[in-house]
């Protein structure tokens, strides 16, 4: 069935390269706004996918985001980041990407379009029904990430998307499918902009959320942050001083002890 590719639609700006800096930039800025208000549209959605990873990590399933090229990299970006943000084990949260971690740096186009290499990446990985993937690609039609979320659907692992094309073929194999329809690009097919922004947001929400109803967050604060630099070895003794009411070097002598945010607070609460 043929379905329509906003991401490829022609730009409402032309003669672009005859433009000043301040003229383009402003542009840009306009259309990011757009990007914004397509996320708001489809928060619904975005929250049944929240309830439903919620539950697979309670019982010990993990998080997949599967992608190519700038889907692919932001969802290697979202995963990366929860083990320092929120204390959780690297393989709670997974991201792959067509090309594998190469590609995290080049360009290799091509491994895109191979149907089958997802699903063997997710099999490496011994995917299963306790499990969550989503599928990233703002085409909606990526070979690579159609095909393993079909094959996924086969062996009764959820699913969902992300994309920015209404009723594309990657929407038949997810389960809770997220339509963010941005509209063309300032450069004509140019992805990496607005739909890539509103992928980046969509993944703040999924990652951040999940991560709060899982417990590593007390008041506003990460009490699971790894203290792996001088900077965040700070941070935990602020989170540490605020929390319990104490004097900077208490705090700093109960993370020595302790640590971690999480174990000094509950020392301490014990005490």
């Amino acid at each position: 069935m043929k379905y329509r590719k906003v991401t490829e639609q022609d730009s409402i700006y032309n003669n672009i390269e005859s433009k000043s800096i301040h003229e383009i930039i402003t542009d840009i800025n306009q259309e990011d706004f757009k990007a914004l208000q397509s996320v708001k549209k489809v928060i619904p959605e975005i929250e049944k996918i929240i309830k439903k990873i919620v539950i697979q990590l309670e019982k010990k399933g993990r998080l997949f985001y599967i992608g190519a090229g700038t889907s692919g990299r932001l969802g290697v970006l979202d995963a990366s980041e929860c083990p320092p943000t929120f204390g959780t084990d690297p393989s709670s949260v997974i991201g792959l990407i067509a090309g594998g971690d190469n590609a995290l740096r080049n360009s290799v186009e091509d491994a895109e379009d191979d149907f089958s290499a997802g699903w063997e990446q997710l099999q490496l990985n011994s995917v299963n029904s306790n499990d969550f993937v989503i599928g990233i690609a703002a085409s909606g039609s990526t070979p690579f990430v159609v095909g393993s979320l079909k094959m996924c659907q086969e062996n009764n692992i959820p699913t969902a998307c992300i994309c920015s094309n209404p009723k594309s073929p990657i929407t038949q194999y997810s389960d809770y499918p997220i339509e963010v329809i941005v509209g063309p690009e300032y450069i004509t097919g140019s992805s990496r902009m607005k739909a890539g922004t509103a992928q980046k947001l969509i993944l703040n929400m999924i990652s951040t959320t999940t991560m709060i109803k899982l417990g590593h967050v007390k008041g506003n604060k990460m009490i699971d942050i790894q203290i792996t630099n001088e900077k965040l070895k700070d941070r935990a003794c602020r989170i540490i001083q605020e929390n319990l009411n104490i004097d900077y070097s208490d705090a700093l002598n109960l993370l020595k002890k302790h640590r971690s945010v999480r174990n000094a607070i509950a020392f301490y609460d014990n005490e």
